[in-house]
């Protein structure tokens, strides 16, 4: 056994224990930080097979940024754990039953007579000069431009779609009105008031 598959089972396993404790773990400070640990060990998978970009990317957006700001999201919400455990076992029959189907179906790919892993060959090192990102990025705007552009889109849409329901006017918040701002006149603000002068008596 390689050095490679070492660490392939190795990580693997600490994605699966990682991912068991992500969905069992009482807390959900300590759930976001297993899923912490399953991005992490996820992205050192992708290195093992040289998609070094992916992995950055990984440890980037998803560790670096989503997950954290989960986390802080978790921490300062006020959680009711035992009104979230409330709907546990009425839902676990649905979600035991999508979990075997999907071991099924891992099964079948991985272990078929196809798709299994001995019919997979091993990636060709591609040598000292090669960039994956530089790969990546050719693929992406070159054979897939279209869909990559079309998916912008409906992300573009998604965000716009997002924020417009979300909107909220409150009667009590103040704002500016650019336009009333530059129409205002000076009678409107200021007024002249002519008032007799007073001598003081002595």
């Amino acid at each position: 056994m390689t050095v490679e598959a070492i660490l392939f089972y190795f990580f693997s396993g600490v994605l699966l224990i990682a991912a068991l404790r992500v969905i069992t773990a009482r807390n959900p400070v300590h759930a976001a930080l297993y899923l912490v640990l399953a991005f992490s060990t996820a992205a050192a998978i992708w290195m093992l097979l040289r998609a070094e970009f992916l992995a950055i990317v990984l440890v980037l957006v998803y560790v670096g940024a989503v997950m954290v700001l989960f986390l802080f999201v978790v921490m300062m919400l006020d959680i009711n754990l035992d009104r979230l455990r409330e709907g546990f076992w009425s839902y676990l029959p649905l979600g035991a039953a999508v979990g075997v189907l999907m071991v099924i179906e891992m099964v079948l790919v991985l272990g078929g007579k196809y798709f299994g892993t001995e019919h997979l060959p091993n990636p060709a090192d591609p040598g000292a000069g090669y960039s994956n990102t530089k790969e990546l990025g050719r693929i992406l705007y070159t054979d897939y431009v279209y869909p990559f552009q079309l998916a912008a889109v409906i992300l573009l849409v998604a965000i716009v779609a997002a924020i417009a329901l979300t909107l909220r006017r409150r009667k009590d918040s103040k704002h500016q009105d650019p336009a009333e701002q530059v129409l205002v006149k000076r009678a409107d603000r200021v007024r002249l008031v002519s008032m007799p002068s007073e001598k003081k008596e002595s």
